[in-house]
């Protein structure tokens, strides 16, 4: 049996009597606790264009200082690492990033289609001024909602993880001021949470609680002030994936309000008795908004060696509900997709090619039917040996982005960029506070597109000029040329 540590999302050996080896609050001290106090230097104060292929994308630092505006100021420069990125109907990106647990975290705004970025107050600490002692601030997620509230603003979400419960934050004024919820999960003792929101008020989060090591779905109807509808992911049918699964994020169509919980783990009830890579996709579905789920199998590998359990399974949703789910073997990066619901699938397909020979930590964006981005870290470096966590310090780490303007056609092609600088040298470790080796990029980033101009914009870690453990800090790729899904509402 298995369960996940809650700082890194990493499996820990339980004893055969069932007891957690190392108890949760041990790990407190270890977690998401980085040096943040010397933030990374701002790399100077103007973008860094990068031009790959067709995609042209400008790169630049975002500032931690509350009403700083990146590029161009001297304070863009902040300490937060793997952060997260959504697009409300306006075209407004908004991006959250981890200061770590018990930290709180940082916040950004862009209303020029990601061409600035200003900082916000962040949402979770209870004051700025105190650098950070709000609850919260590990594994960050955010939201907004596809309507517009009373006033004509999208609500905006921003989830993170203080271990004994989920903190929610909702700002319904464009980011300017937030409300918090420090009891969010019903279930408490929590690890990786991730959150989706509907209609105007509606936000569901999902998460692990560390006892049953259940994906719970809790859902809120009121802007998340409350949180009253409580659901599980894995079903009665699929118990046996209790305790061998490995959550993904959460999200909801917008158009059939049905709630998708992607994951990973073990395929059948036996391989729960042995030893078994986590060799399954799988996805749940709930068409009653998140009451009761039913889960489906989107691929299982037959080599029960393979293993998708690594920083995220991922789903989408284009605007005519085709399913779309990216999963990686820390090798090569595949997604499946979906044209009735997660009913049927079709995959797996390979995404990354050359010269990215190894593909993690993946992020997908859907809009207009069969359009998709996809985006990971990637490397020319493979040997077909070494682990990731193991890789020599000339492997060369950046930020790929690939787009499909077919995704929904078995056959359709990527195309492939780097869209950054060099980003990170040498291993990447996924095992939390396992890892013995760097964890400068820490577990997931994320992307987003601009609805009214079909344009990205990325945000990601990077530890560049290289000053371990110290230049860690969030950055951005906005798309500013190149072909565009998502173009216009």
């Amino acid at each position: 049996m298995r369960i996940n540590d809650p700082c890194g999302n990493r499996r820990l050996r339980r004893t055969t009597a069932g007891v957690t080896v190392l108890g949760c609050a041990l790990f407190l001290a270890s977690c998401d606790e980085r040096p943040f106090s010397s933030p990374a230097p701002a790399g100077g104060v103007k973008a860094q264009t990068v031009s790959a292929g067709p995609f042209t994308f400008e790169n630049f630092p975002l500032g931690a200082v509350p009403g700083t505006v990146c590029p161009g100021a001297s304070a863009c420069t902040n300490g937060a690492a793997e952060p997260a990125i959504r697009a409300d109907n306006t075209g407004t990106f908004y991006v959250s990033s981890e200061l770590g647990l018990s930290a709180g975290t940082l916040a950004w705004k862009s209303t020029d289609g990601g061409l600035h970025y200003t900082a916000l107050e962040s949402p979770n600490q209870i004051s700025q001024a105190f650098g950070g002692v709000g609850p919260g601030g590990g594994d960050t997620d955010l939201s907004t909602a596809p309507d517009a509230n009373a006033n004509g603003i999208h609500n905006v979400y921003v989830a993170s993880l203080s271990l004994a419960n989920v903190t929610v934050s909702t700002s319904q004024d464009g980011g300017n001021t937030w409300s918090k919820n420090v009891l969010s999960a019903t279930i408490p003792g929590d690890d990786r949470e991730w959150i989706a929101a509907d209609q105007a008020t509606k936000v569901c989060i999902s998460y692990h609680d560390i006892v049953t090591f259940n994906i719970d779905v809790n859902c809120s109807f009121d802007a998340g002030a409350s949180f009253t509808q409580l659901g599980s992911a894995i079903d009665v049918a699929h118990a046996f994936l209790l305790e061998d699964n490995e959550i993904g994020n959460l999200t909801i169509d917008p158009n059939s309000h049905v709630v998708y919980q992607a994951f990973s783990g073990i395929a059948t009830a036996t391989e729960a008795l042995l030893p078994t890579a986590f060799h399954a996709v799988w996805l749940a579905r709930s068409r009653d908004g998140g009451q009761t789920f039913t889960d489906k199998a989107v691929y299982v590998n037959p080599n029960t060696s393979a293993s998708y359990g690594h920083q995220f399974v991922n789903v989408s949703v284009d605007r005519a509900g085709t399913v779309y789910v990216v999963y990686t073997d820390d090798h090569n990066l595949f997604y499946s997709f979906s044209t009735d619901g997660g009913d049927t699938w079709t995959g797996p397909i390979q995404v990354n090619q050359a010269p990215s020979a190894t593909a993690v930590m993946p992020w997908s964006v859907a809009c207009d039917p069969g359009q998709l981005n996809i985006v990971w870290y990637g490397t020319s470096f493979y040997d077909g040996t070494t682990a990731p966590d193991n890789y020599p310090a000339s492997a060369a780490w950046y930020v790929f982005f690939a787009q499909n303007l077919n995704a929904a056609v078995t056959g359709s092609t990527f195309t492939q960029a780097a869209a950054t600088p060099i980003i990170h040298y040498g291993g990447v470790c996924e095992s939390g506070v396992g890892c013995t080796g760097n964890r400068d990029l820490y577990d997931d980033f994320g992307v987003a597109v601009n609805p009214t101009t079909g344009l990205a914009s990325i945000t990601y870690s990077d530890d560049q000029p290289g000053n371990v453990g110290k230049d860690d800090h969030t950055a951005i790729a906005t798309q500013t040329m190149g072909p565009k899904i998502c173009a216009g509402p």
